[in-house]
Parts: C-alpha cells; structure tokens; sequence
C-alpha cells in the first residue's frame, strides 16, 4: 500500500503516522518538551525513576519470585484467578491443523481486545462456571471468552469457537449488556460505543473477503492469514503485526481524524509536535491496536512461527501505565485541581499524559532490567509491562486510592482507554 508510486503526499505522509515507530519517535518529541518546561500541564523528574523502577521491581519479584514473567497479552487475562481458559478450548476444540487453531485465538483475542475498554468502577462480572467475581480487564476478559465459547458471536451452531462477520454486523447493544451481565445496578461505561465498534468491524471483515476470508467465511481470524504470509524462515517482526492491524482495521475506529483519505484512528492533536510535513501537529497512539498486536504474538508462536522485534511496538500509553509514572512523582500535574476534575479524550492534558506515558516506558524498561540483571534482549518492554508497570500502577492506585481508581479521570467512550 505505502509503495504504491501514485499516493498523494498528504496520503503518504497520513500512512507514516501507522506505525509503533511514529508514536515512539512524536511521544519522545513531547517528553524532551515536558523536560524542558515547555508542557502545558506536566513537569517531568527523572530523578524520580529510579525509585519508580525499584517500585515496580518489588511488583515483579512478588509475581514472578522466578522472573520468568511472560508477554504482556490479553492471555493473562483470560486466565484470571488462576484458571487456564484458553487451554481447556484448544482441548476440546475441533480443529485439524494450526492454522484453524491461529484463527480461532485471532477471532478471540481480536474481540475481547476490542471489547477492552475501562469498564468502569461499578462493574462487576460473575463467572458461572467457578462462581468467581472478576472487575476491570480480567471482568471484560472473562465475559468476552464466556460469549466466545458459548458461540455467541459464530454463526456456525457446530462451530462455536470462531467470531464470524455477518453476527459482529448485527449484533446490539443489548446482546453485550445480556453477555456482560449489564444492569442498572451493574453499569458498565461505553456500552454502546462498544457495540458500535463491532458492528464496524463485522461490516470491514465482511466488506473485505479477499483479505478476511482467504481460507474461511470472512472472519477477524483471517487477519492470521495475512500475517503469515509475512513470514521469512518462519519469523514475524511484531511491527508487521501492528502494520496489519492499523492497515486492515483502521476503518473500524470511529471518525476521528483523517488525512490524506487515511482514517488515523487513535491519533491526536498536540502543538508542540514537530513535523516536515503536514502531520506536523499530530501524535499517534494505537494503544488498542498495540495492545492487540502483543496479544497476537503468543497465537503466532502456537501456530509455530517465530515473533522477532517485539521491542519494536511500543507501551502501551494507558491509565495503569501513565497512573505509576503519576502516583511515583516522575511527572506531576502543573495545576493540581486538574486531578479533580474528568477530561476528554482529545484534551491536550491527556495527550500529554499518554505521550509521557509511551516515552518514560521506554526509559524505565533499561533500570528496571538493570536491577534484575537482565541484558535488554532477555527483558523486553513486553515482559517490564506485564511483570511490571501495569500491575504496579494498578497496585498503586489501590495504595493511594481505596476504589483503584487512576490518578486522572478520562471521559472515555469506549473505544480508547
């Protein structure tokens, strides 16, 4: 697509900002700003790293005592509590090769990612099955891997464990609330932008067989096909991962900005960010499609491929991540009262939370395997997220806040956070 001869400038300078790359390179532009005093509404001390490591050290040393701490995926959520969903499925799945396995793990991962939004502080989810109550991402995860299994998103009755196009496009706001046992005493935030968004991605998967239907009716696991064929000797680079997912999903983010007639997705506006040209101005995130793009490792390695350059995405600029570097002090709110009152989205106090958040990340990655003792290439930012900053911002949250709630309050819709 980006090698095409007759794209406009605009376009492909719009299709340079779909990349980890670009989030990592304009989120630095804007901590070297908050470095400098020139941020609106931070001011950063890294001096304040080293203690936010050694907090998040002690994270991992209580988690993983062997330091053998897995990827950062939606995986772990789906084990929550302990109990190894996904495995007791490949058991007694119907599936007669790895590729059939790949897609159906796409098909989960790409919606119960997609589905991944704050719930909220309300909401509560009950797993029928252990009787366990789960919150927050474990709560959405194990509610979208029950809707999975039970075959609510298949249209195939002997095929329960696939997520076809054709029920995403029609399915309601009131089938999630039904699944996720929504209920006046039981809110959960941005349902509706929620279904919103898989109807859009049941109308791109169908509207695109070539690509989501090359082996199968048309189906978000097709995607794996796609990745696949990126392979060399069997290895997948994560960036090409990302690559797929900004490429092929892009349509299905509700209509923020677009440049170039390229739908941007989770990019932003942001005086302070430099640019030869006209994306001057603009800064992306992908955090959900990251996210996704982490979570889509682990199915690529079960299908037998091996995934290189995971350091290549970035992390993930989320309220867990961006709460730790808050709650440490290695940033702080220039205006105090900003931490009273909710913010929008597209606020530039919030796109200068999560640019901090995607830049300080990569600086905390290097003392954190530094007090480990592990050499970069045995720790990635995967890894240091999940063992790791994530756990550690929640931790923290809880520590200083009795509900968990995170520092700074972002109205979401759903589709962001």
């Amino acid at each position: 697509m980006t090698d095409q001869p007759d794209l406009s400038p605009e376009t492909k300078a719009a299709l340079s900002l779909l990349s980890a790359a670009a989030v990592r390179e304009r989120s630095h532009q804007l901590l070297q700003a908050g470095l400098d005093g020139r941020l609106k509404h931070f001011t950063v001390d890294l001096g304040q790293l080293e203690p936010c490591a050694d907090e998040v050290v002690k994270t991992i040393r209580q988690a993983y005592p062997s330091l053998d701490i897995p990827f950062h995926a939606r995986w772990r959520h789906f084990a929550a509590g302990e109990h190894d969903r996904w495995d007791a499925v490949m058991h007694g799945a119907p599936w007669e090769n790895a590729a059939e396995m790949a897609r159906s793990a796409f098909d989960l991962a790409i919606v119960s990612v997609l589905l991944d939004a704050g719930a909220g502080a309300q909401w509560r989810y009950e797993e029928g099955r252990t009787g366990e109550t789960y919150i927050r991402s474990e709560g959405l995860a194990v509610a979208s891997f029950d809707m999975f299994v039970s075959g609510a998103f298949s249209s195939k009755p002997e095929d329960p464990f696939r997520v076809d196009a054709d029920v995403l496009m029609t399915l309601t706001a009131q089938d999630l609330a039904e699944g996720f046992q929504v209920s006046p005493d039981n809110p959960l935030v941005g349902l509706e932008g929620r279904a919103a968004l898989l109807n859009r991605l049941g109308r791109v998967v169908a509207t695109n067989p070539d690509i989501f239907g090359q082996h199968d009716d048309p189906r978000p696991g097709g995607l794996f096909d796609v990745i696949a064929e990126t392979a060399e000797d069997d290895r997948i680079a994560a960036p090409a991962i990302l690559k797929a997912l900004l490429t092929h999903l892009g349509p299905i983010w509700p209509g923020r900005i677009t440049l170039g007639g390229v739908d941007l997705g989770d990019t932003w506006r942001h005086p302070l960010v430099e640019a030869p040209d006209v994306t001057k101005g603009l800064i992306p995130f992908h955090k959900l499609s990251q996210w996704l793009s982490y979570s889509l490792i682990e199915p690529l390695e079960w299908a037998g491929f091996t995934v290189v350059d995971v350091d290549g995405l970035t992390g993930l600029p989320e309220y867990r991540n961006g709460g730790l570097f808050l709650d440490t002090g290695v940033i702080a709110l220039k205006d105090p009262a900003d931490a009273e009152r909710p913010h929008a989205v597209d606020s530039q106090l919030v796109v200068e939370w999560r640019a901090l958040t995607v830049a300080l990340l990569d600086r905390i990655a290097e003392p954190i395997r530094a007090k480990l003792g592990f050499a970069a290439e045995d720790f990635p930012l995967a890894k240091a997220l999940e063992g790791g900053t994530w756990a550690t911002g929640r931790r923290l949250a809880k520590e200083k806040r009795g509900d968990g709630s995170p520092p700074l309050s972002v109205i979401s819709d759903g589709t962001v956070f």
